[in-house]
């Protein structure tokens, strides 16, 4: 047979032991078809990468079960496996014994690099091809946790994804939630810090928690309106730039000039102190809204962060200066302008204008409001040589 551009079949039978429901799949670098008896599991044009595609099957005791599986080959590196897992026991009874036997629950939910990804063959209730068509926490997981504290024990939720979660019924029902994302092999320390509260936590989401997909715009709508921080006017689960800590801040004192000529640079600063009684770090975050802007503009823009450490009682100024193009707008001739009018500035703990499940347990913003005179300007991007 050649080394390469080949076909096979594979044939033979399967009778399994027990009765239940075991997965059946295949992992090949090429095209691949896996039937069982009279049923095609998939069928799975050449690719250009390794791939795993794979079912759920209920299989009875005893009975045999034909399988088949076809490849083909049209480069080098030919891989083909066939695999398989018997019926997994009862996970959701042995969690919640476990968590009847606990002081304190700590579940660790999410989604999977097997679930969200790019071009995958991801055959699960809110998910396509890699792509998430629903938002919310899978169904067993949501199905669980609600059983969980149900129990009555403390609940720890935490969360282990890429992308935003739905987290909608926690967010009203769970004492606390903690987002690790995809981490590295210090996580669990690093997460024992933070419960045990060694370290008081001092991170800000990077992206939006939409409350469901319902407030997004459709799948196949790529504009921008009605998406990301900057662009949604509704009211999210959880807003860019949140996140709670085991301390207190107060924001008092903005300084910001009362005008500038547009093409200057803008000076502003604020006072920041710990109120509560440990040491703790925040993320001073500072954004822009253009009003009264001769073309759409974003609602807001973050334009400025600083992570600061701060001692209980300890009070200290933070300064930003904005460049001309922080203040920037887009014309209707495709333009980087700065343009006579208001902008204002917000500083705080968080994004400016939320009203939601956590706002009363956040830090503060202060806002403001300043000219821009004189003459409009535009803005020069080409690339200095």
């Amino acid at each position: 047979m050649r080394a390469d551009s080949f076909s096979v079949r594979w044939g033979g039978m399967i009778v399994p032991l027990v009765s239940g429901r075991y997965v059946l799949g295949a992992r090949t670098f090429g095209g691949s078809r896996l039937r069982l008896s009279d049923s095609i599991l998939f069928d799975a044009s050449d690719r250009h990468s390794v791939m795993t595609q794979w079912k759920y099957v209920d299989l009875l005791a005893g009975k045999d079960y034909r399988v088949q599986l076809e490849y083909w080959d049209r480069r080098a590196d030919a891989n083909a496996q066939l695999i398989w897992s018997k019926p997994k026991p009862n996970m959701f009874e042995e969690a919640l014994g476990a968590a009847r036997k606990a002081d304190v629950v700590v579940l660790m939910m999410g989604l999977s690099p097997r679930l969200e990804g790019e071009e995958m063959p991801v055959d699960v209730p809110g998910f396509k091809g890699g792509d998430r068509v629903e938002i919310g926490l899978p169904r067993e997981q949501e199905e669980l946790l609600k059983a969980v504290v149900a129990t009555g024990k403390p609940v720890v939720l935490v969360l282990l994804n890429g992308s935003a979660v739905a987290v909608n019924w926690a967010a009203e029902n769970v004492p606390a939630i903690i987002e690790l994302w995809y981490p590295g092999q210090a996580a669990g320390l690093a997460l024992a810090d933070v419960l045990f509260g060694n370290v008081s936590p001092a991170g800000r989401l990077p992206v939006t928690f939409y409350k469901s997909t319902d407030q997004l715009p459709p799948f196949s709508n790529y504009n921008m309106e009605g998406r990301t921080y900057r662009y949604f006017k509704g009211d999210p689960l959880f807003p860019f730039g949140h996140g709670l800590s085991y301390t207190r801040f107060e924001y008092t004192n903005l300084r910001t000039p009362a005008s500038v000529r547009a093409g200057e640079t803008i000076s502003i600063s604020v006072d920041v102190k710990n109120n509560g009684a440990r040491k703790g770090e925040e993320v001073v975050q500072l954004y822009v809204t253009e009003v009264g802007a001769s073309v759409p503009v974003p609602v807001r823009s973050l334009q400025g962060f600083r992570r600061i450490s701060l001692k209980p009682g300890e009070k200290r100024s933070v300064t930003f200066v904005l460049e001309p193009r922080q203040v920037s707008i887009v014309s209707a001739q495709a333009k980087r302008i700065v343009e006579p009018g208001t902008i204002e500035i917000s500083v705080g703990g968080k994004q400016p204008g939320f009203k939601g499940v956590a706002d009363t347990h956040t830090s503060g913003v202060v806002s403001g409001r300043l000219a821009i005179t004189g003459p409009q300007i535009e803005i020069d991007e080409r690339v200095k040589q």
